[in-house]
């Protein structure tokens, strides 16, 4: 007669971790985090990379690596550097070897991964359908966009996340050393 049925966790007692008010289990903000500052150094590598991988892409008509420039996008948009391995290459390996580090905001190159992800996703999935010649429009534009933030430091994305800033469609709060991206370079 007498046992004693836990039906569910909220009925079991608390642990030490959740009796001292501590939360257990994934912080999903953390998992998600994107840096904020970025090493602008890093970002101009891993841009560089991509145009590399982009224009062999390209040159070869090798469909995968759509695939691959856009998972990496994916990667970063998500996770920040801690998980694509262009991005680790350039922020653990070739960047430091540039010396100090030059700190931008980090909402912004997380907006121009945004763009990046959705425009090789689109390239690839024209691919797939059968538009090989939309696609590679598609994938050049971008390798003209990661050019200029690789060779240039201009950062397309970037300028268009301070224009929609601006324009009051991304919050001031998002990013507050934003709030005075312009198109002009210092």
């Amino acid at each position: 007669m007498g046992k004693l049925q836990i039906d569910s966790p909220a009925d079991a007692v608390p642990t030490a971790a959740t009796a001292a008010g501590r939360r257990t289990g994934v912080d999903w903000r953390t998992v998600f985090a994107f840096p904020n500052p970025v090493n602008e150094y890093a970002a101009r590598i891993t841009a560089a990379l991509v145009v590399v991988l982009a224009a062999a892409t390209l040159l070869t008509g090798w469909g995968w690596g759509l695939a691959v420039i856009a998972a990496g996008f994916w990667l970063r948009v998500l996770f920040g550097p801690r998980i694509s391995p262009l991005a680790r290459l350039s922020v653990k390996v070739l960047a430091p070897r540039l010396g100090r580090a030059k700190l931008v905001p980090g909402p912004p190159k997380r907006f121009a991964q945004g763009i990046g992800a959705a425009m090789s996703t689109a390239a690839a999935l024209l691919l797939a359908a059968g538009l090989a010649p939309a696609a590679w429009t598609l994938l050049a534009v971008l390798i003209v966009a990661a050019s200029l933030e690789a060779f240039a430091g201009f950062c397309l994305g970037c300028a268009i996340f301070g224009f929609l800033q601006r324009r009051g469609l991304i919050p001031a709060d998002i990013c507050e050393a934003c709030n005075n991206i312009s198109l002009k370079r210092p």
